[in-house]
């Protein structure tokens, strides 16, 4: 595809069409495509190549560090723990408490977290907290899991933990070479910017992402200690899907949930979405350019469906997530999402 000479985004195809009666009312343009771990496209739409901020998609290789350098055996994680280590979080007690409950186990306070504080993204759990009267902290930043890793490792180098965000400091440097292994992006082409949480963030093609996370979830050609990282933090997903993301209206615990941790999925910022399949050599990484989910989602589980990467137990788990039927505030049908598939 061709990139416009002032942004150098791609000129990506439609992916989505939202119809309003007979008519086609907004469109989504993006790409996505599905690879195996040898980095091979499958099949795909737009442009793989070209690189895009990556977001909170990359969690399961952030935490990779984690695991490898010894930090999180030192420190006793729990599936639990490991599960809020590569969460894109609601807010909810679950959460919050789980991340409290750690930091407190490494020595330190949420004054600790670096990733700022915003509202929760549970709506129950957002009301509970007005109702309360209360400010949200960082523990309530969907991030702060991560965060909390983050910390572990630092402490387990031995490096200032005030410095666990800097590109150039030993913890994201490590980060940082997990994903150049994992992915197979070219060297010195990992320049960071600044995430929502204030963590170092890079631009990665859709080939490389969905490659990595192939990896991650068809780990058995990384070498047994890397395999044995991977296939432990699958397994603490698997049994803790609701600190993945949330209890309510979350599609990366949805799919986790349905496919019993078959199914290893995570969203990033901006309408960033890859799915990879335990032990299945394939992952699917999606990008929506508008940065939006209300075609995103549909989209998702329409290419799942695609290419049976869901069995038909597990689509009929996830149905209302393919939902293509509008309505109005009376009710009333309205229109429809309509995924453009191959």
């Amino acid at each position: 595809m061709s990139a416009s000479s002032n942004s150098g985004y791609p000129d990506n195809p439609v992916l989505v069409r939202v119809w309003r009666g007979e008519h086609v009312e907004s469109i989504h343009r993006g790409a996505w495509c599905l690879v195996d771990t040898a980095g091979k496209v499958l099949a795909g739409a737009g442009s793989p190549e070209v690189p895009f901020f990556v977001r909170s998609s990359i969690k399961p290789i952030q935490a990779l560090p984690l695991l490898e350098t010894g930090a999180a055996e030192r420190f006793g994680f729990s599936d639990e723990e490991l599960a809020l280590a590569v969460a894109s979080h609601s807010g909810e007690a679950c959460h919050t408490e789980g991340v409290a409950a750690l930091l407190g186990r490494l020595g330190l306070s949420e004054s600790a977290l670096r990733c700022g504080a915003h509202e929760p993204t549970d709506p129950l759990a957002r009301a509970e907290l007005r109702r309360l009267g209360a400010q949200p902290s960082a523990l309530h930043n969907n991030c702060s899991g991560k965060h909390a890793g983050f910390l572990a490792l630092a402490l387990h180098l031995g490096v200032p933990l005030e410095d666990y965000l800097d590109p150039e400091g030993e913890c994201q440097k490590r980060v940082r070479a997990a994903l150049y292994d994992l992915t197979g992006a070219a060297p010195g082409s990992l320049e960071p910017a600044i995430d929502g949480c204030s963590a170092p963030t890079y631009r990665i093609g859709l080939g490389a992402l969905a490659t990595g996370f192939a990896r991650v979830t068809t780990p058995s050609g990384l070498g047994p200690d890397r395999a044995r990282h991977f296939a432990r933090l699958m397994e603490a997903v698997a049994r803790n899907p609701v600190l993945l993301a949330g209890s309510r209206g979350r599609l990366d615990t949805d799919l986790v949930r349905a496919s019993g941790g078959r199914i290893l999925a995570k969203i990033g910022a901006e309408a960033v979405y890859v799915v990879g399949v335990r032990g299945e050599d394939r992952a699917l990484a999606v990008k929506i350019d508008d940065g939006g989910t209300r075609g995103l989602y549909p989209l998702v589980v329409a290419l799942l469906e695609r290419f049976e990467l869901l069995r038909p137990s597990e689509l009929r788990a996830v149905a209302s997530w393919r939902e293509e039927i509008l309505r109005n505030h009376a009710g009333r049908v309205v229109g429809r999402v309509d995924p453009v598939l191959p």
